[in-house]
């Protein structure tokens, strides 16, 4: 094996320049100069793995740091010791094999020598995929950073499942790894479908970094995930690789989206060629089909429930109606009902495109990933999903900026309550949703400094929210947005209980879905679909129109003051004429001061993903095991995370500025 030491020692020299040159450190990490080495740290023995040596980051201890690269390949004279060591470990290792395993430090996931770094650079030199390795693991500080949650759960992963391979970058994803292959985080899985796991896996990141996937931002174990949302473990263990890699190429602009730090570009305001009328309209298609009544555009409407068991259905449906209506002709719908489960879904799909429909629109968070398989699966359909903060390159998004109308409705009940104290019932702790609660609790103050908002929850087990509101005095409530179908009941929007117990309606938000599909509509029509999307593929499109777009209003009561009446139209004003937003300037949360009187707006993204509740808010987000069963894929596909994001505090006699 003579010239091996020459030639590895060669790499070694290569990897130091470049590292040099780029300003990295040259040489191998040593754990001792990271961690505190004065062993208060808890040690837990592992046991002995087979580890991928992609793993291995560097050495324990600074006593033989600078005899390798940064790459491991070795950096002292051929003619040394060391060098005659390491060429006869690659005799041992052609010859039968390393007879034992290393000794190694896992620390946060990275894996450090402490007996074999010589073993370690032979079997990297050969490329070896694996080295057996005594593995002692050192238990870091537990804290609440998304590095400390990720690498707990991990740990909560690898009792059930001890595999090393598998990194994400997010807390949760462990937990969404095992639902998806239907297990969990406490009970030991079979040794099989550990196996199976980690095969798949490693076939995985083999294809994926072959199509340059280390070129992306992204683990491997994040786009594992992305893949499995899509196409089934056992695909990456029967499947040639000819299948996966085209597989993955279809997959390519989710994992691009997945990079982007601004995953999702919002689209606030239909663009001009959206609002022409219909004869207009038709006069300046220049691209794309032309969509006549003989051959109008079809757009399936999926849902997972009925409109006559869900308000939120029903609402999307009467828009679906409507939508044919201003469309004259021109756009023909069909509404598949009750496609909660993914075989109903994807049969509504297929009997889609079997008629030749141009468009899928579905209403549910929990329908994203299933839009998502089915999007890979008809390149040729467009899909839709109404939500907020769920980001697929495949699916587009759409919601309304529904906090506007909330701001209104929050004034309007200050304007209106005898009590400081209004209540508001919510349904889901979804992203979206906490905007408008703080929107409306905002807007309260804004008329009445010592008003509070009491917030309960309709999902949340083991409550009665409405005897709560009555036992606390409490007679202006903020209710759900809409009417259920087949339901008399006048407790929706804001309304008034009286003592006698009789329901007022006073005001009610309302989303005009017609308007809002007319004008995605629209963009296909004029052959503006893409125009929007192709300038950015690492980017997912959304729409979040409000009430400058006509898409969100209010509805008010004959029965409200004119004053009250009078109120609302100047806020409503204000706020299409972006001279009002409730997220600029000061805001306070439950836990104190976010932004002092001078800062500007919250971004769109901030007020989609807010976690904190106003400081007039008289209540919580529940946790998802208090919640009803029913209630939970919603929160899952689109719930707030509390876990890990806490808003900036700005302390008590400091600017913001000083924090």
């Amino acid at each position: 094996m003579a010239g091996e030491y020459a030639k590895a020692k060669r790499m070694g020299e290569r990897a130091y320049r470049r590292a040099v040159f780029t300003g990295r450190y040259p040489y191998l990490p040593a754990l001792e100069a990271i961690t505190d080495q004065s062993g208060s740290r808890p040690e837990i023995a592992v046991g002995i793995q087979e580890l991928p040596l992609s793993m291995i980051a560097g050495t324990r201890t600074t006593g033989r740091q600078n005899a390798f690269a940064c790459n491991f390949m070795p950096l002292l004279p051929e003619k040394s010791e060391f060098a005659l060591k390491w060429e006869k470990l690659v005799e041992a290792q052609v010859a039968e094999g390393f007879r034992e395993p290393i000794k190694v430090y896992e620390y946060m996931k990275q894996f450090y020598v402490q007996e074999g770094n010589k073993r370690v650079s032979v079997a990297r030199y050969l490329d070896m995929p694996t080295i057996a390795a005594d593995i002692i693991r050192i238990l870091p500080e537990r804290t609440q950073t998304k590095e400390s949650l990720v690498y707990y759960e991990f740990l909560d992963f690898y009792k059930v499942a001890p595999i090393y391979e598998i990194t994400f970058s997010e807390p949760g994803y462990y937990k969404k790894l095992a639902e998806m292959i239907g297990r969990d985080l406490t009970e030991t899985w079979p040794d099989t479908v550990v196996k199976h796991v980690r095969s798949a896996y490693r076939n995985f990141e083999r294809y994926y970094y072959s199509l340059r996937g280390g070129a992306l931002n992204i683990p491997a174990g994040d786009a594992f995930l992305t893949y499995l949302t899509v196409f089934r473990l056992d695909c990456l263990l029967t499947d040639d690789g000819k299948t996966i890699k085209r597989r993955l190429g279809r997959l390519w602009n989710e994992f691009l989206t997945e990079t982007n730090d601004n995953m999702i570009t919002l689209v606030d305001e239909p663009a001009e060629a959206d609002k022409k009328d219909r004869e207009g309209l038709l006069r300046s298609l220049k691209k794309g089909p032309a969509y006549t009544e003989a051959h109008p555009l079809g757009v399936a409407f999926v849902y997972d429930k009925t409109p006559e068991e869900s308000r939120w259905i029903y609402s999307h449906d009467l828009g679906r109606q409507d939508l044919e209506q201003r469309m004259d002709g021109l756009v023909r719908t069909k509404a598949y009902t009750g496609c909660g489960t993914e075989e109903a879904f994807m049969d509504a799909v297929e009997a889609a495109a079997a008629a030749g429909d141009e468009m899928i629109v579905t209403t549910s968070p929990v329908q994203m990933e299933m839009a998502l398989r089915a999007a890979i699966g008809h390149p040729e359909i467009r899909f839709l999903n109404c939500s907020v903060n769920l980001s697929r390159n495949a699916v587009r998004a759409f919601y309304g900026r529904m906090y506007e109308a909330k701001f209104l409705l929050g004034a309007l009940a200050a304007s209106l309550a005898e009590d400081p104290v209004i209540g508001y019932r919510a349904d889901y702790p979804i992203y979206g949703n906490i905007a408008c609660i703080n929107a409306f609790a905002i807007g309260a103050a804004l008329i009445n400094p010592d008003c509070k908002v009491r917030l309960t929850w309709s999902t949340e087990k083991n409550t009665n929210w409405q005897q709560t509101m009555w036992e606390e005095g409490i007679r202006i409530i903020s209710g759900p947005d809409s009417i259920k179908p087949q339901n008399t009941s006048r407790e929706y929007g804001i309304y008034r209980i009286g003592e006698d117990g009789k329901v007022t309606n006073l005001a009610m938000p309302v989303v005009n879905w017609g308007l809002y599909y007319e004008l995605i509509v629209r963009t296909v029509l004029n052959g503006t679909w893409n125009a929007r999307a192709m300038s950015k593929k690492d980017q997912s499109l959304g729409y979040w129109y409000g009430m400058s777009s006509g898409v969100v209003d209010v509805v008010l009561s004959e029965k409200i003051p004119y004053s009250a009446r009078k109120l609302v139209q100047i806020l409503k004003q204000a706020m299409m004429a972006d001279t009002l937003n409730p997220f600029e300037g000061e805001l306070h949360s439950q836990e104190g001061m976010l932004q002092g009187p001078d800062a500007p707006r919250l971004s769109y993204e901030e007020i989609i993903r807010m976690n904190w509740l106003n400081d007039n808010v008289i209540g919580a987000l529940p946790e998802l095991d208090h919640l009803y069963e029913e209630a939970k894929p919603t929160v899952i596909a689109s719930g707030v995370k509390t876990e890990h994001v806490t808003p900036k505090i700005v302390p008590a006699g400091k600017t913001e500025a000083e924090a």
